[in-house]
């Protein structure tokens, strides 16, 4: 039996106390037989609302560290540099995972195809039937992007840790959507969506709006040859509500 651990998984996080336990306990009822010994890394940025202490308190169940974040592409590379696994699963801090096998099918659809990067759809239990619809269209241009540029939400990125290297991880000068700047350099053939799911929060949308969000979704798409677009900012994490700070940029 091969027990050598073959995933490390990354989260940056600021101020997710009231959301980081449920992923925490996703995690650890997740079927993956090595999720006890694979390590979890949360990047935090500076919180201070106890989320450390809190995803700490899950190491009796799973193998969690907190390292130094910052903005979530930075967070996120933190924690890639820490690896030296073959695989790399990027998650949000406010998901959890929507059924008990999505991690160890995904990984193992990407060892099985010697797929490069693997992502999963996403959910939205609560809110309006507009969250809800807007999350199905995101879905919907997933699927539809595996025929052009592979599109994969930050929110779940299974990543082949050799090829993030190769890409350069994510674009820590990107002010939003680092996730599709990074997936859509991934070729066609090495993309893959697996079936199950995450479960989100609709907190975006009370936040901007759903007209706002469903205009910045239509100009990435517009934009993806313009990395100029990525690089502004869009007032992506300026409108947070009570507890959700905008993460800390890198010093």
């Amino acid at each position: 039996m091969n027990t050598a651990n073959e995933l490390t998984i990354v989260i940056p996080a600021k101020n997710e106390a009231r959301l980081i336990p449920s992923l925490m306990l996703s995690l650890a009822t997740q079927d993956y037989s090595k999720m006890p010994s694979t390590r979890v890394l949360v990047a935090d940025a500076n919180s201070t609302d106890g989320t450390p202490e809190i995803a700490l308190a899950f190491r009796d169940r799973l193998n969690v560290s907190v390292i130094g974040g910052g903005m979530p592409a930075v967070g996120r590379n933190r924690g890639a540099a820490l690896a030296d696994t073959p695989y790399v699963l990027f998650l949000d801090a406010d998901i959890e995972m929507a059924h008990p096998s999505v991690i160890r099918r995904a990984v193992e659809l990407a060892q099985q195809k010697q797929l490069h990067c693997v992502t999963t759809n996403i959910v939205c239990r609560e809110g309006t039937w507009s969250d809800k619809t807007l999350y199905a269209c995101n879905d919907c241009f997933q699927y539809l992007s595996r025929l052009h540029k592979p599109f994969a939400t930050g929110m779940f990125m299974l990543f082949d840790r050799k090829k993030f290297q190769e890409l350069g991880g994510f674009n820590e000068r990107a002010q939003f959507a680092e996730d599709y700047l990074l997936s859509k350099q991934v070729a066609r053939s090495k993309f893959g969506i697996v079936r199950g799911g995450v479960y989100t929060t609709n907190r975006r949308f009370q936040k901007m709006g759903h007209f706002r969000v469903a205009r910045l979704f239509l100009e990435t798409a517009m934009n993806s040859w313009n990395e100029k677009f990525f690089l502004r900012d869009h007032k992506y994490w300026a409108e947070l509500g009570p507890g959700e700070e905008r993460p800390a940029r890198a010093h």
